[in-house]
């Protein structure tokens, strides 16, 4: 039997959640099962608050490690390339966020000027502090990756690799395991506190949005970098809807990998460059990823009530380009790795942080995909410099 994949889990979890809202509500006339799974959000919460300190060491610290252990202009070039993609994406699903979502969110019904309050509390809570904070966290791990590239300490970098299996075993055997019930547990107390049919016609919207802003990104990167190469940029885009659909079924850039760089290939770009753009873009280059985490962090924040402005999401985009390397090839590994910046760069409570999983989630696969189709378009520009740097000299194209 075919095992049921997480987007399924966590659609049955939201609509068992909802049912069961509206049956005590309606029905029982009790909140007994709501707390009941109140309680366990508060300790599945505070235990990703535990968790979020080791997942950014385990991910970021040896991400870095392995950028800086690469060599030649390329390694750079292909690096700095991502990055900008990334931010580009980023800043541009802010202005579409600042645009539209106010004007949905006040045209589904306004903004709560603290949904908490309406909501179930648990029968009881377990403190879990985390065994550091998220920015001392972030710091160590820049420290650590950074130290581990110049030094090229093996002892060191296999030490933070051994942490990374661990966090991304947690994820796989834990986390993402007890999503669904997390899920159910929102949307159970948020429907009883008659909050869902706001929220889910929000979350309906938003997605359309998040789609959208994913393909005009896919078109500029294409523009752009067909432009540059001499590539018809709509032949180039279409030769990559294999890695699209892939990617869409994977939720994982890293299993999308082997068709990413066949379409790659197709597009004219050389066996060597694809060979290590492709793969190394997998994991640095995670634009549709920003998009979809820029524009539902938004939208949380506006359902809550939260001003959101430029000065505070432009250095949460300049983080999230570098806290998200070597992000795990697990579905929702980016999500998992941003929790610590929505925590402590945007404020987000433990609520917030479970309905920005749940609405990240639902369409994550949206936003790998978007991310390994733009990874050819960062090849196509790395494969040009490849040939204008090795051309002979008085050489023109």
């Amino acid at each position: 039997m075919k095992k049921i994949g997480l987007l399924p889990r966590l659609i049955i979890g939201l609509v068992c959640g909802i049912l069961l809202g509206y049956l005590s509500q309606e029905v029982f006339h009790t909140d007994f099962f709501v707390r009941l799974f109140a309680t366990f959000n508060g300790i599945f919460g505070g235990f990703l608050s535990y968790v979020i300190p080791l997942i950014i060491i385990g991910f970021v610290a040896p991400g870095i490690a392995e950028l800086g252990t690469g060599a030649g202009k390329l390694l750079g070039l292909t690096t700095f390339l991502a990055y900008a993609s990334t931010i580009i994406s980023g800043t541009f699903a802010y202005l579409v966020g600042n645009t539209f979502l106010s004007r949905i969110i006040g045209a589904v019904g306004g903004q709560a000027s603290n949904p908490e309050d309406a909501l179930v509390k648990a029968f009881f809570t377990v403190d879990m502090p985390p065994i550091m904070g998220v920015m001392t966290a972030l710091i160590t791990a820049f420290l650590f990756g950074l130290g581990m590239a110049v030094i090229k300490n093996k002892s060191l970098y296999d030490v933070t690799k051994d942490l990374q299996t661990i966090v991304e075993k947690v994820i796989q055997s834990v986390i993402i395991p007890l999503l669904p019930f997390h899920i159910a547990g929102i949307f159970a107390n948020m429907t009883y506190a008659g909050e869902v049919a706001r929220i889910m016609q929000i979350f309906g919207m938003v997605f359309v949005m998040i789609i959208l802003t994913h393909l005009v990104i896919l078109v500029f990167q294409y523009g752009v970098a067909g432009t540059a190469a001499g590539k018809n940029p709509i032949a180039a885009l279409r030769n990559m809807i294999p890695a699209y659909l892939t990617a869409i079924g994977t939720q994982s850039s890293a299993a999308t990998i082997p068709v990413t760089l066949r379409c790659a290939k197709n597009n004219g770009i050389s066996h060597g460059v694809a060979d290590f753009a492709i793969p190394l873009c997998a994991t640095i280059h995670l634009s549709g990823s920003t998009i979809t985490l820029t524009i539902c962090a938004m939208a949380v924040m506006m359902m809550s009530g939260i001003p959101v402005s430029l000065s505070s999401f432009f250095p949460f985009i300049l983080m999230l380009g570098v806290t998200m390397v070597a992000a795990p090839g697990v579905p929702g590994g980016a999500v998992m790795a941003a929790l610590g910046l929505l925590q402590s760069m945007l404020g987000f409570t433990e609520a917030q942080l479970g309905l920005m999983i749940a609405l990240y989630l639902t369409q994550d696969s949206f936003g790998t995909a978007c991310n390994v189709t733009g990874d050819g378009a960062i090849a196509l520009l790395t494969d040009k410099f490849a040939q204008t740097s090795t051309a002979p000299a008085g050489a023109g194209k």
